[in-house]
């Protein structure tokens, strides 16, 4: 994984529903356990009524990785894969929230892959094993991304901003987490800058980082 190569163009064009003038902001911070590294590429959101319309976004190949890394997306978005390298390649998916293949293509498949439902989607690659991607699909828009100092900052709601019983409960997400199939929660204090710390697995090296994934879909 390379949390340099994060981006999530498609986060750059949802739109939602106007606030209301009595919404505030909650700012974020995310570091690394044992280090104190601030964490890029984190994605965090807190549950609102708010959503976002859905969008049209890409993942491309190229260099024979997937560009972006991690894509976050409302739910009922489509997304095209379209593969920008010399050779073909084979993108699937065994994530509950969406199963998909597309089998050996060149140029752009015919038809963008739908997402209906939140949740986690893990891309690879049938050809090229260390090719890996996320797709995030969310049902709420107080959803962003971290950048590069670990920091984002989350647009509320006024039932948000009031908070429960003085607290916020945050989904925190991350590619390096033990288990990343799934968010992490976190309670912090409404009103107050947020402080979260991760316990992250190691940067996986670039070449076979998907096996597991890659003999599931051979055992099919």
């Amino acid at each position: 994984m390379r949390p340099s190569a994060i981006a999530s163009t498609a986060a750059l064009i949802m739109t939602a529903v106007p606030l209301a003038a009595t919404s505030s902001e909650l700012s974020v911070t995310v570091t690394q356990s044992g280090s104190a590294k601030p964490v890029a590429g984190a994605v965090i959101s807190i549950d609102t009524p708010r959503k976002m319309a859905p969008v049209s976004a890409e993942i491309y190949q190229k260099d024979r990785a997937f560009h972006p890394h991690i894509l976050v997306i409302p739910v009922g978005s489509r997304v095209d894969f379209p593969n920008r390298d010399n050779t073909q390649h084979h993108v699937y998916s065994f994530s509950p929230a969406k199963t998909f293949n597309i089998e050996l293509y060149a140029g752009r498949p015919e038809t963008p892959v739908v997402f209906e439902k939140p949740g986690i989607v893990e891309l690879g690659c049938n050809i090229h094993d260390h090719m890996q991607a996320f797709i995030i699909v969310t049902d709420t828009a107080a959803t962003g991304q971290t950048n590069a100092s670990g920091q984002v900052t989350l647009t509320l709601d006024p039932q948000n901003a009031e908070g429960s019983q003085g607290t916020l409960e945050l989904q925190i997400w991350h590619p390096r987490l033990p288990d990343n199939t799934r968010p992490v929660i976190r309670e912090v204090v409404a009103g107050q800058p947020a402080q979260v710390i991760l316990s992250l697995e190691p940067e996986a090296a670039t070449e076979g980082a998907l096996d597991r994934l890659q003999q599931r879909f051979r055992e099919l």
